[in-house]
Order: structure tokens, then sequence, then C-alpha cells
């Protein structure tokens, strides 16, 4: 019988014994073949799992939510097993014929009312009244009005407004200016491996992000539209976890939907959030090496690439 996400999930844990029984993109080729069923998938609906970490063949309850807005429960077996057709966008509530009752028909034997004046075609008479516009064969033209449909602003349109684009780095002043030894260290070995601008600070997003449409990576990389995070437990403990680690993901979710790649260096004890995160020891030139390499995965060994400093010669 199926369960929800949270029940499904604790009942792994038990079973496994472990406290993540299936990483982020486990199943990621099983679902694959299904890109609308991931667009209709959302984490924070769905005790923030990823859907990589979901067996298509899982027998849980989760929340898909369609192109238009529609939420709706289903299976994965449930959601895998629609026809090919309606498999792609399937909704319930898209699906299911509008409850308005048929428009009634006219009574038998009672006259229908005069057609109405044709204001805009009708002249005027000699003694002042309206006459009534000729009749005309075939069909009438259409006065439906077709609604306007706004162009996309394009980031050109967004600088002429004074504004910044959804996706486009920037230097803002609400980002914090404090910074911790490791950040810096990692800022500098960075620089040395790629000639990149790391000035700006901060990335619009389309959501807002405690209140505004920004956030504030630790390293910000426009040339690669790459957002690099250095995670830590803290002296406390407490950081980058629980409600904390929701607010990390919310965070790389919204730069992924502006076209961003967040790479996260956490600390151990922390484990990986994302496909392309590291777990290290420490801020060292080896991290900083794969770092290159997990950027090299995300964007294109070529890409990044072109970035590197050119050795004197």
């Amino acid at each position: 019988m199926p369960v929800s996400a949270e029940q499904w999930w604790a009942r792994r844990q038990w079973v496994t014994g472990r406290y993540v029984p299936h990483p982020i993109g486990e199943f990621r080729d099983a679902w694959a073949a299904f890109p609308r069923l991931v667009d209709q998938f959302h984490p924070d609906r769905n005790h923030e799992l990823m859907l990589s970490q979901i067996p298509p063949a899982a027998d849980v309850w989760l929340l898909w939510v369609c192109g238009i807005g529609h939420d709706f429960v289903a299976t994965p077996a449930e959601q895998r097993a629609r026809p090919a057709r309606s498999r792609r966008s399937w909704c319930p509530v898209c699906a299911t014929p509008s409850a308005l009752p048929p428009a009634p028909k006219w009574p038998p034997g009672i006259p229908r009312p005069a057609p109405h004046l044709d204001l805009h075609n009708s002249g005027v008479g000699e003694a002042g009244g309206l006459v009534a516009a000729p009749e005309v064969q075939g069909p009438r033209p259409s006065r439906r009005r077709v609604a306007h449909v706004p162009a996309a602003r394009t980031p050109e349109l967004w600088r002429s407004a004074g504004e910044v684009a959804p996706g486009e780095a920037f230097v803002s002043g609400a980002a914090s200016r404090a910074s911790s030894a490791a950040q810096e260290r990692l800022r500098t070995l960075v620089a040395e491996r790629l000639d990149v601008d790391l000035s700006p600070n901060a990335v619009r997003v389309r959501t807002p992000f405690f209140g505004k449409l920004e956030v504030w990576p630790d390293l910000v990389l426009p040339e690669l539209a790459i957002a690099v995070e250095f995670d830590t437990i803290g002296r406390a403990a407490d950081e980058h976890v629980g409600e904390r680690e929701r607010v990390d993901r919310r965070k790389d979710r919204l730069l992924a939907e502006v076209g961003w790649v967040v790479i996260r260096m956490r600390c151990r004890p922390l484990r990986a959030l994302g496909p392309y995160d590291l777990v290290v020891p420490g801020v060292s030139a080896r991290a900083a090496d794969e770092l290159l390499d997990r950027m090299a995965e995300a964007r294109g060994e070529l890409m990044v690439a072109a970035y590197r400093p050119t050795p004197a010669g």
C-alpha cells in the first residue's frame, strides 16, 4: 500500500540502516526517458527528496505539479504507466471534462428576438433614425478579441530599464562582505587556475529568496555560469544541516532555474547535495583541482580550458 514520501523514506532508512538509503543520482538513468515527469516533480513538496533518489517502482505517494500549476498525487508507477501521449503532459485536473452544464437549447415554438442592429456598419436615415446594415451573405467576420501576449524580455530590455536580468551576475550591496579564511583561500586558488572575473557576488533569480530576487554564492563565475559554495558544519555543528540544508537546496534550485550550476565543496561529515558536489577535508590545492574537474563535467572540458591562464613562454 502506498505511503507518504516521509514515511517511505523513514522506512528505507530503517531497512537499509543508512541515513541516506538512496544517494542523489542513483536512479537518474531510469528517469531520463521521462523528462516531463522530471519537470513535474518538486523536491520542496516531497520531503526534500530528489526524483533521482526514488526507484521507479517505489510504492510511495508523490506530489506532482503540471505545467499549468495543478497539484496532483500519484505513485511513480502510475506516472510511468501513462500512455505515451498523455504521459508527457498528463494531469487529472486538465484531463477532467468541464463540469459546466451544456448550453440550454431555445424552446421550440417561441420566436427568437430580432437580431441587434450593427451600429458599426449602420447609417443614418433621412429622418435621422438608424438604418440597419444590409444582410451580408456568408459567415460574419469574427469580432473576438485576441489576447495580446507580451514578448519575453531580453537581457537588453532589462538593462535599458535599469534592472538586472534573471541569470545575470552582478555586484550587490546587500551581500555579506564577511568571509572566512578558507573562503578567501579558495578564491585565491580558483583565481590561480582560471582567468575569470570573481568580482560579482550575486546572481539575479526569478523567485524571491528571503525577500530579494538575488542569491549570494561564495564564489560567482559569470563566464561559466557556475556558483561555488564552501560548506562546513561550523563550530556548533549546526551549519548546513537540518533546516539550513533545506535552505541550501532551495538556493540551488533557484540558481538552476536561471541556468546556473552549483558546485558545493562540503567538508566532512557533510554529505553531497547535488551531482557535482565535492566532499573534502578542507581547502587545498588538490581540492581546487578537483573543483575544476567538476566544472569540466558540468560545462565541458573545452569551455573550462578556454579560461585557463596561458603559460608564459
